[in-house]
């Protein structure tokens, strides 16, 4: 059997979840979503009852030279986010939870998705691509087109895999950037590039405007500032795309109205 996977690693990642799999339900998904959550996350009865199956994750068993070179505070020093803001409960650690999804052999092919993601229109399809299938990290600029997004990819588990994959992360003095992200494209070299519409960032809505087409967008990937978050930094640049999500989130359901994005704004 087929499933998406998303990971759910604190409070905040819930609610996001909890966006997530309506959406899916919104658009009449043919596959059920299970839920990697890490252990003492509370409030994954509310996943349950969206039909999510919920299996709890353990950390990866990676030294402590890992563990202190890829905390918060080593990330954000070796590898400044400087594009956008990643709020205080963005733990890089637990990025790497979502290698144990190869562990899971009982589904034939996963479709992960962040769990900041919400799904706009049906993506079934995705489980006819073939491992390992992503979309490009495409939110500046073209020149964006040749990093991938972890945030949205196909898989065929295989616990092989998942051994070698663990060998090949944690090796003396090494530093993932961009945690899985980084980790992933280094993995699968020659990666398959999925279109942008089926990972669209939501900086795409005010640095490349023009690529945005609701006709033709799939999923809306909310990387950097979260639309849940209160005083949200970028609310004047993306309040189209917060209320959307919020609209999904209360009432399971899309806006009355899409507007299309205004137009590059200058740049300073």
């Amino acid at each position: 059997m087929n499933s998406y996977v998303t990971l759910v690693s604190n409070a905040d990642f819930l609610t996001g979840a909890i966006a997530l799999a309506k959406s899916l339900r919104m658009v009449g998904a043919a596959s059920p979503l299970t839920v990697l959550a890490v252990a003492g996350v509370e409030g994954t009865g509310q996943l349950e009852s969206l039909g999510c199956g919920i299996l709890e994750v353990d950390p990866l068993p990676v030294s402590e030279a890992f563990q202190t070179r890829h905390s918060r505070q080593s990330q954000h020093s070796l590898a400044p986010f400087t594009k956008g803001n990643k709020p205080q409960f963005h733990n890089p650690l637990h990025n790497f939870l979502k290698l144990r999804l190869w562990e899971l052999e009982q589904h034939e092919k996963i479709v992960f998705l962040d769990a900041d993601t919400l799904v706009v229109r049906n993506i079934d399809r995705l489980f006819g691509y073939p491992e390992f299938v992503a979309a490009p990290n495409l939110y500046e600029s073209l020149d964006d087109f040749h990093r991938l997004n972890s945030g949205v990819f196909v898989a065929q588990p295989s616990r092989r895999i998942f051994d070698d994959m663990l060998a090949k992360l944690d090796q003396p003095d090494v530093f993932w950037a961009r945690t899985d992200q980084t980790f992933l494209q280094t993995y699968f070299p020659d990666w398959h590039g999925l279109p942008y519409i089926y990972n669209t960032l939501q900086y795409v809505w005010f640095n490349l405007p023009q690529l945005w087409r609701w006709e033709h967008i799939h999923l809306i990937h909310y990387q950097y500032e979260k639309p849940w978050e209160a005083d949200h930094p970028k609310r004047d640049q993306l309040a189209p795309l917060i209320d959307l999500w919020w609209q999904v989130y209360e009432h399971g359901t899309l806006p009355a109205e899409l507007p299309a994005p205004q137009g590059k704004p200058d740049v300073a």
